[in-house]
């Protein structure tokens, strides 16, 4: 009869096709009666164990970790699919922050994971925008960020919102922040007349 392997027991192996080592903890089972299996991957196997220990720390923390492939443009798709909910999306305000959104934000640091975003990153991406846009825009572009990550956070995905932790520089002087196109007075179907003319006995129109 084998041995039931204790809580906790895992393993390290390569995976020839991802060329990283893998470490895994078997932690018991759900209340499904699925096994729960927690990994860490590294090129080497000190690195591999060293991330399975930060994904048990987190495990204990009782955190819901987002998966390592996570990325910054994922929270903010998110944020925008359903972290607006209740808004009008043919509002003004809602089509300033996806324009924001998927203008200044996305294309600088979506590709960035979300748990490896540091506040040194949002710091050089505020300071770079700062030479071409205005104050009012970077402080758009920033509480767009910061509502995309708050909610992953709220949910356990991520420990901190580090973008809390960055202060807005002042934009460049002299450029107007973009307004959204207003809609065009439409066109007064009654065309005004001109001077009513009075008939009058001395006078003809």
């Amino acid at each position: 009869m084998t041995k039931r392997r204790s809580r906790g027991d895992g393993g390290l192996h390569w995976d020839e096709k991802r060329q990283r080592w893998i470490a895994t903890a078997n932690l018991g089972f759900d209340p499904s009666g699925k096994r729960i299996v927690k990994r860490g991957s590294g090129t080497t196997k000190t690195e591999a164990k060293s991330k399975l220990k930060e994904v048990l720390r987190d495990h204990e923390d009782g955190l819901a970790i987002a998966p390592t492939n996570y990325t910054v443009k994922d929270a903010v798709t998110d944020w925008l699919a359903y972290g607006l909910a209740g808004l009008d999306r043919s509002t003004v305000e809602t089509e300033t922050v996806r324009l924001l959104s998927e203008k200044h934000v996305i294309p600088s640091l979506g590709a960035r994971k979300l748990r490896e975003l540091s506040a040194d990153d949002v710091d050089r991406w505020l300071a770079t925008k700062a030479k071409t846009l205005s104050t009012r825009t970077l402080q758009g572009i920033h509480s767009c960020l910061n509502r995309a990550v708050k909610r992953p956070m709220a949910r356990d995905k991520v420990k901190r919102n580090v973008v809390e932790l960055c202060s807005c520089p002042g934009g460049r002087r002299g450029v107007r922040p973009r307004r959204s196109p207003s809609p065009r007075p439409r066109p007064c179907s009654r065309a005004p007349k001109g001077p009513r003319c009075t008939r009058t006995s001395s006078s003809p129109c």
